[in-house]
């Protein structure tokens, strides 16, 4: 495929992810590794002005199949201009949220199909999979108390019951595939977490 390592993280709203990316990332940087840090919707110019629309709570009224199609646009031009370079120069590749957020969220979430939203996405990523997928799991009521403190966006603001469809289908996806999916405990100390984390990526590197 490549000369890089792709490396997605999942969870719920609030479930520590970008902060154990952050500190992932300047570990492997600090053991003289090349890391490309990025995220979805948002990772790129094009995605960033997706993201705008994605998460603005003024766009309530937007049809399930609308976002499942601009989630993946932003993947398309994500994997594209971002992704495939970066692991073609052999970087470490970290990207906050993946095409499992897209089966979590609009298949488990908002109960589309299945088929759909994996076929929409294999045209936008031409077969491009993570090598490991860290999950970092929290329970519900804890990850949205930390995403609302201050504001909310349009997928904060759903309701409880879709965020625990959310969780389950998160929980149900790394079962289903154990090779590939690790699950961390989010409700540790920050550390904590961090030292799981380098420990499940070291059996990578």
């Amino acid at each position: 495929m490549s000369a890089g390592l792709f490396i997605t993280f999942e969870g719920i709203e609030g479930s520590g992810k970008t902060t154990q990316i952050v500190q992932l990332a300047e570990h492997l940087k600090a053991a003289g590794r090349a890391v490309t840090v990025t995220r979805e919707p948002g990772g790129t110019k094009v995605g960033a002005a997706i993201r705008a629309i994605l998460l603005d709570p003024d766009f309530s009224e937007m049809d399930y199949h609308t976002e499942v199609l601009l989630y993946a646009a932003d993947r398309a031009q994500h994997v594209a201009q971002v992704i495939r370079p970066a692991l073609a120069r052999g970087d470490i590749v970290i990207s906050d949220r993946y095409i499992d957020s897209s089966i979590a969220y609009q298949h488990y979430g908002r109960g589309l199909p299945l088929d759909l939203i994996i076929d929409v996405n294999e045209h936008a990523v031409q077969g491009l999979k993570p090598s490991l997928t860290i999950l970092i799991d929290v329970p519900t009521a804890v990850g949205l108390k930390r995403a609302t403190e201050v504001e909310t966006d349009r997928i904060e603001q759903e309701s409880a019951d879709f965020h625990n469809r959310v969780a389950a289908g998160f929980a149900q996806l790394a079962a289903d595939d154990p090779e590939r999916w690790r699950v961390v405990d989010g409700t540790q100390p920050i550390d904590a977490v961090h030292r799981d984390v380098l420990a499940v990526v070291s059996g990578l590197l």
